[in-house]
């Protein structure tokens, strides 16, 4: 039997096992209406209208067909801000046509009990907000299928972005740079148990324009509830119905009708202070009982501190479930717009839900760490299984752009047309040999670029001005970049000490699910003493032209290392690294300077004797070689993942802290007093407090096993430190803000601690005038303690969220440091992303 066979048998007998009621919704002027729900009164059957007010309605078990009887149906048409519609049909056909017209919900006061000087909103409320524990209960375990459908657009799209050429973003933009540049569906079964056990199997998944791919449309990314205190969006937002929600919003009774026989009550939500991490909008509380019948609320991107949104919209649709006596969710639409540097857009995210079982018998084995999977061949169901399952139709617009990217892509998958996109891209411009180049054959998946001459360019005293430039090599197995191979060599040049260095060598990546990763490289080349790089080449080169201060210091190394990483198992992930390194020590060349003066004098390179004490020791570096070995550990406790076909992706889990272990060796040098052992543990985690911001720490922690005269000073612990007042990296946790760099390293054990709380609006948000800026009040305490020496700390404030427009990634901090003699005190500039 054909494959063509077996379609048309299949479709046959889907024809007289089901029938389908379509039509289209209107509101009393006309205009179609978007996401109404429809289902069978007293089943679990139902879908949405589509962006264009169009639904198809599948009865399974009818008996629709040449020898069916008449079937009676109730059809329930709901959408929120409209009256509820009732329809009884009786038909036998395959298909029946209905159009409905939704009129403006009445809303009336008359069955409100008004107490003297009370606010009847606020009874209301305070009614949902008490019985908000309940309700969660309620809904705290069940297995649903969901049905969700993703979609951005731009509107008049510029040719260029940021200096890069935009171009039609896959075949989206027509001639007036309009378009979807994203569209894709997902069908799930899912499993909740609240508060954290959540698994979703994708049984099929579609993307417009790409057969291979896989949606991000998850269930778990749309699992927001009111009935929580905070709503997680970025931040934390508060609930209209939040244990504090009265400190945040005001309420008003715009009317009551019936639903179910139930009285709803429709609540106007206003925010007190209008840079709160609030929502404004409708809520709608089912009387005696206090569960919400819907919600249509809206935010933005200053409350959720991402600027480049500028409106959220949520709209919850809830449907009384009659075997659980309870109202429950079974329709979410999330419409969102953008904008950035003349690049707009907006986009919507729609869920359905649907055969619930709030019953389902979890055990202890129902959840694993595995939230998302999908089915085998998830994504290669044809247009005849999506035409069947899709509960919600496809707009006009939505089916052109499937039909156009789906014919677009076999062309542009084709040799002539990649070819052709790499001939523009590889043209040979004046500047190349200054700026790079690179040349492309994206048909045989491969790279080879020229980095431009002195590509990275900056100024120390030890080599004076110095550039490198280099070649690379990129290689990819397939467009999920599953398999990959980097391989570079690049020379480096010190004109003040007329010095070339030089270096290569090469990256593979293995696969996508344990991220396998073997990397070669050797040569030669200058390293800070302080392996994390604690300054940068653009700092220093700022600092000592202009300021006299060459904080860095720099040792050569000649090198072969190499090294391999792989998750062992979730939450296991080991790095093993050896090297051969013969390491020598470098001294300053010059004393150049933008400004010079008679009376400069730079640091030496020797970072324990910077002010150069003891001249017969400018490099603080005896020239010797050894080996070096390293076996690293990240243990991410409880880690959940996601299992994509082409690869597993890890997601942040607040619960549990991760864990670092690290073993560190020297062996084998010249002289045995530079022979170490070092054993180091960290501990990190960051997690909300409520809505009242969120708070992060980080834990160090090491000794050597070797006597205190024992290991270079390339080899001890140093710590990361600043000298600059300025931080460009406000975002990582394990730096001090005023410790000299090289002040407190040591090869005897050490400890320190790092806390950080960012208040995320909870306290600026509530000063009048100082709310409307939207800047984060933020709090650190960072403390170091090594042997003989008292303990080094610093206590810091400042304000994060700076900047103008949408573009607010700066930070200003206070900060007072104590235990190296004297206390000090600094404001401390940086960048925060």
């Amino acid at each position: 039997m054909t494959k063509t066979t077996l379609t048309i048998l299949f479709s046959f007998f889907v024809s007289i096992l089901s029938a389908q009621i379509v039509g289209t919704v209107r509101d009393d002027k006309g205009e179609s209406l978007p996401f109404v729900n429809i289902y069978l009164e007293g089943s679990q059957e139902g879908t949405t209208t589509n962006g264009d007010g169009e639904y198809v309605l599948d009865v399974l078990g009818s008996g629709a067909g040449r020898n069916a009887t008449e079937q009676t149906y109730t059809v329930v048409f709901q959408f929120l801000g409209y009256t509820t519609v009732r329809k009884d049909i009786t038909t036998k056909n395959s298909q029946y046509t209905l159009d409905v017209v939704l009129v403006p919900e009445t809303t009336s006061l008359d069955e409100v009990v008004v107490e003297a000087g009370v606010n009847p909103a606020d009874r209301v409320v305070r009614a949902a907000i008490e019985n908000r524990k309940a309700n969660l209960e309620r809904l705290s375990e069940y297995t649903a299928n969901f049905y969700s459908r993703g979609l951005w657009q731009v509107k008049n799209a510029p040719e260029k972005f940021l200096g890069q050429e935009v171009g039609d973003l896959g075949g989206g933009l027509d001639s007036t740079r309009t378009g979807i540049i994203y569209l894709s569906e997902t069908i799930s079964e899912i499993a909740y148990q609240r508060p954290n056990n959540f698994s979703e199997k994708i049984i099929a998944s579609k993307v417009s324009g790409d057969d291979n791919g896989f949606s991000f449309n998850t269930a778990i990314d749309a699992n927001f509830s009111f009935y929580e205190n905070t709503l997680e969006i970025n931040t934390q937002l508060i609930s209209p119905i939040g244990i504090n929600a009265f400190s945040y919003y005001k309420y008003k009774l715009i009317g009551t009708f019936y639903e179910e026989g139930k009285i709803i009550n429709k609540i106007e939500v206003t925010p007190r202070r209008p840079k709160d991490r609030v929502f404004s909008g409708l809520i709608y509380i089912v009387e005696d009982e206090w569960q919400l019948y819907g919600v249509d609320l809206a935010t933005n991107g200053d409350a959720i501190q991402v600027p480049i949104i500028e409106n959220l919209n949520f709209k919850q649709n809830y449907k009384y479930d009659a075997q659980y006596k309870q109202w429950v969710k079974i329709s979410q639409v999330i419409d969102f717009s953008f904008g950035i540097l003349g690049l707009k857009g907006d986009g919507r995210f729609t869920a359905g839900y649907s055969d619930y079982n709030f019953e389902p018998n979890f055990t202890k084995k129902s959840f694993t760490n595995e939230v998302l999977s999908f089915a085998d061949e998830a994504n290669k169901k044809d247009s005849l299984y999506w035409e069947e399952k899709r509960p919600v139709p496809l707009t006009l617009e939505e089916t052109d752009d499937y039909l156009k990217k789906d014919s677009i892509q076999v062309i542009r998958k084709s040799k002539k047309y990649l070819d052709s996109i790499d001939g523009r891209s590889n043209k040979f411009r004046i500047l190349d040999p200054i700026t790079g180049y690179s040349y492309t054959n994206t048909y045989k998946r491969w790279r080879v670029g020229y980095d431009g001459i002195f590509n990275s360019v900056g100024y120390n005293t030890v080599q004076g001005w110095n550039g490198e430039t280099g070649l690379n090599y990129f290689t990819w197995s397939d467009d999920d970049y599953s398999k990959t191979l980097y391989a570079f060599a690049k020379v480096n040049y010190g004109f003040s000490e007329d010095r070339l260095r030089y270096r290569a060598g090469f990256t593979r990546q293995f696969d996508q699910k344990k991220r396998a990763v073997l990397s070669v490289i050797g040569g030669v080349e200058t390293k800070q003493f302080n392996a994390n790089n604690p300054i940068t080449n653009s700092v220093n080169t700022v600092a000592s032209l202009y300021f006299e201060r060459n904080y860095l210091k720099i040792y050569e190394r000649s090198f072969v290392d190499v090294a391999y990483s792989q998750e062992i198992f979730n939450g296991l992930r080991l790095w093993g690294s050896v090297s051969y390194e013969d390491r020598k020590g470098l001294a300053n060349t010059t004393d150049q300077t933008f400004y010079p003066k008679d009376d400069i004098v730079f640091t030496s390179n020797n970072p324990r004797d910077p002010q150069n004490l003891f001249p017969d020791d400018p490099t603080g570096v005896v020239d010797h070689a050894i080996v070096k070995t390293q076996l690293s550990a990240r243990i991410n406790f409880g880690q959940k993942y996601y299992n994509y076909p082409t690869g597993k992706f890890n997601i942040p889990n607040d619960r549990f802290p991760t864990l670092f272990l690290t073993y560190e060796g020297g062996l084998g040098a010249d002289e045995d007093r530079f022979n170490y052992t070092q054993l180091r543990a960290s501990l990190r985690q960051g997690f909300n407090i409520g809505n009242k911001g969120r708070f992060r720490y980080a834990l160090n922690g090491g000794t050597f096993l070797n006597s205190a005269d024992g290991a270079s000073f390339i080899d001890f612990q140093h710590f990361n430190g600043n000298q600059t007042r300025i931080n460009l990296d406000g975002s990582s946790l394990n730096r001090f803000n005023l410790l000299p760099y090289y002040e407190r390293s040591t090869n005897q054990g050490y400890f320190e601690g790092h806390v950080e709380h960012n208040f995320k609006g909870w306290v600026l948000g509530k000063i009048p005038g100082l709310n409307t800026l939207n800047f984060n009040l933020v709090a650190g305490a960072h403390v170091l303690s090594t042997a003989d020496n008292r303990p080094y700390t610093e206590w810091s404030i400042g304000l994060d969220n700076l900047g103008w427009g949408k573009f607010r990634f700066l930070r200003v901090d206070y900060v007072r440091s104590s235990g190296l003699g004297a206390n000090d005190g600094a404001f401390v500039f940086g960048v925060s992303f």
